[in-house]
C-alpha cells in the first residue's frame, strides 16, 4: 500500500497527512467509506484538520458532514484502493501492525516524516532485522526529496529507531538493521 499511495498521492503531500492516508486506505470498507475513532487520531497524532484538508485539497478523500466528535468519516475517491491486495481483514491487520510500526518507543515523539520512514523501514526489513531499499524510492514514498533520506537515516540512528545504515557505494541502495 505504501508504494501505491507513493504513486498516486502527489508531490507536496507532508508525511502526516501519507500517514494518515495510509490509515485510511488499509481501513476502508468496499464501499471507499472509512470510518476512524478520534481516539485512535489523536493518538496516532492525525486529528489536526490540515491534514485532512491537504487530502481533500488533491480530491484524494471528503470528509463526510456525517462525522461526529467520536468518529471521523470520510470518503475516498481513489476507486484503484479496491483492486489493491490484500483482502479488508488483512488490510486491517497491516493497519495496526501501521500504527505500532510508525509509533515505536524511541520514535513515538518525532515528526511525522520519522514515523512515515520507521513505517516504511519495517515494512521492507527481513526477518532478522535488515532491510534494502532504493533511496529514490524512499524518498517518494515518505514525500521527501532524495537529498533529505541521509539526513532522517541519521535522525533514526540517533534516536535509536535504526541500529545502522549505510549506502552501498556501488548500488546507491540503503542497508539498515533495526
Amino acid at each position: 500500500m505504501l508504494s501505491y499511495l507513493a504513486a498516486t498521492l502527489p508531490d507536496g503531500i507532508p508525511a502526516p497527512a501519507r500517514l494518515l492516508a495510509l490509515q485510511c486506505a488499509l481501513r476502508m470498507d468496499d464501499t471507499l467509506h472509512v470510518r476512524l475513532p478520534r481516539g485512535l487520531l489523536r493518538s496516532l497524532r492525525l486529528d489536526a484538520p490540515e491534514l485532512w484538508r491537504d487530502l481533500e485539497r488533491v480530491h484524494w478523500l471528503r470528509t463526510s458532514p456525517m462525522s461526529t466528535r467520536s468518529m471521523t468519516i470520510g470518503e475516498l475517491f481513489d476507486s484503484g484502493l479496491l483492486s489493491q491486495a490484500p483482502a479488508r481483514p488483512d488490510r486491517r491487520r497491516a493497519a495496526d501492525w501501521a500504527l505500532r510500526a510508525g509509533l515505536p518507543s524511541k520514535v513515538g515523539k518525532a515528526g511525522g516524516q520519522q514515523r512515515l520512514a520507521s513505517v516504511y523501514l519495517a515494512a521492507h526489513t527481513d526477518t532478522w532485522g535488515r532491510g534494502l531499499a532504493e533511496p529514490d524510492r524512499m524518498a517518494r514514498a515518505c514525500g521527501l526529496q532524495p537529498a533529505e533520506i541521509q539526513f532522517l537515516m541519521h535522525q533514526l540512528t540517533a534516536t535509536g529507531a535504526l541500529g545502522s545504515w549505510r549506502c552501498c557505494p556501488y548500488t546507491g541502495d540503503l542497508h539498515w538493521t533495526l
